[in-house]
């Protein structure tokens, strides 16, 4: 029975990246889900845009808390359970979305009792495919995790004309825990982290991923008002809100498909991952100042710029951590996490704040020039890394050498 249980066949790529995907799809849904329906729920629950603000800002927030002790709950536990716990939990909560969200206070409780769900989902994929994916294809494969995010907003985008505009918001989340239970099936088997060979440093760098951390913040603060407000702010221009769904269906497309491509050249690069994500913020950052301008034009642009570039680094981002630190690549990513996961908190506020007080014109170039600094960061926490990385080979080289000393001091003494 010990046998049958400790061999098991290995799982394939295709199952291991299609069972990441459908997790953090799962996990994440509930607060984009939220945003994309805050037209309809905010009518009945009576919150205005910064109130949509505060609930995604207070989610995230909770996210950024608990990323570091979830990381090494996922370590401990490995993905295979923690994957399970996670995607069961999200669709719990969504169903309580739809039962038990009778006020605007109601709403803020169950997202942040749930949050905890999107952290877990998140990290115990990261764990699936540092494992489990061969190392030709995790570039890929992580692109294709992260391409879950923009999934979760299509599929929120096409909540709205499809399920709440007809059947009522309530019906969406009822369906979106459905859709979660079922990712319970495909979820990976995962496993426990492998332990780490002796004589091995974790090499995490923290300082340096400390700073891409906040850089990622920065970055996602502006990313995820992009997903939570360009409904309401396309709407507030006068656009029917079931066109406007179908516009950010549209850059969820485009960033779902440029987050695979990040990770496919990035398979075919030998460095410069971090160089690579700076230069898509910045790109990122003019699709942010076109949802400024007024007119139909600016409106796709603008999304397509900011989904498609803006918003489709963190597969890359997370990649690149995990081959620095692959003898913990959940504890590793999770310090990243609590950066970006705070951006994603402070973002909504802020974003909504200008929204309500000036306009989302102003919203939108604020959020530009803020990526732009990210982005700036992001090269700064590049040196840093490239710095550490001279540093350790300089120590490794210098080890070496002295045991090659040590070692011919031994064989003299034999010899004589």
């Amino acid at each position: 029975m010990t046998n049958a249980t400790a061999v098991r066949p290995p799982q394939s790529a295709f199952r291991v990246g299609a069972g990441a995907v459908v997790v953090t799809t799962s996990t994440v849904l509930p607060v984009f889900l939220t945003g994309a329906l805050s037209v309809q729920i905010s009518r009945e629950l009576d919150f205005d845009p910064a109130g949509l603000g505060l609930v995604v800002a207070l989610y995230f927030g909770v996210s950024a808390l608990v990323s570091l002790p979830v990381g090494k709950l996922v370590e401990k536990l490995g993905s295979g359970t923690t994957s399970r716990i996670a995607v069961v939990g999200a669709a719990f909560f969504m169903l309580l979305c739809a039962v038990a969200a009778r006020s605007y206070v109601s709403l803020i409780a169950i997202l942040l009792c749930g949050a905890w769900c999107n952290v877990m989902g998140q990290l115990s994929s990261n764990l699936t495919l540092a494992r489990s994916m061969p190392a030709g294809r995790m570039g890929l494969s992580f692109g294709v995790k992260q391409a879950s995010v923009p999934l979760s907003t299509l599929l929120a985008g096409v909540a709205v004309p499809a399920v709440a505009l007809t059947l009522g918001w309530r019906w969406a989340y009822v369906i979106g825990a459905g859709l979660a239970l079922c990712a319970v099936v495909a979820a990976p088997r995962g496993g426990r982290a492998a332990p780490r060979p002796a004589g091995t440093s974790e090499n995490r760098a923290t300082a340096a991923l400390s700073v891409i951390g906040i850089a990622g913040g920065l970055a996602a603060a502006c990313a995820t008002g992009l997903g939570i407000f360009l409904v309401a702010a396309a709407v507030d221009r006068g656009v029917d809100v079931g066109l406007a769904g179908l516009v950010l269906t549209l850059g969820s497309v485009v960033g779902l498909i440029m987050r695979m491509l990040h990770g496919w050249l990035a398979d075919r690069r030998s460095g410069g991952h971090v160089a690579v994500v700076a230069g898509s913020l910045v790109l990122g950052a003019g699709g942010l100042a076109l949802l400024a301008v007024p007119g139909p034009v600016a409106l796709v642009a603008g999304t397509v710029l900011g989904f498609g570039l803006g918003w489709a680094w963190p597969g890359l981002l997370q990649f690149a951590v995990v081959r620095l630190n692959p003898s913990a690549p959940a504890a590793a990513t999770a310090v990243v996490q609590v950066g970006v996961y705070g951006g994603s908190c402070l973002g909504p506020v802020g974003f909504g704040f200008l929204a309500t007080h000036l306009s989302f014109t102003t919203a939108w170039l604020v959020s530009a020039v803020v990526m732009l600094f990210a982005a700036a960061g992001m090269l700064l926490g590049r040196r840093m890394l490239l710095s550490h990385a001279g540093r350790a080979r300089a120590d490794q080289d210098t080890a070496d050498q002295d045991t090659a000393d040590q070692d011919t001091s031994s064989a003299s003494a034999i010899a004589s």
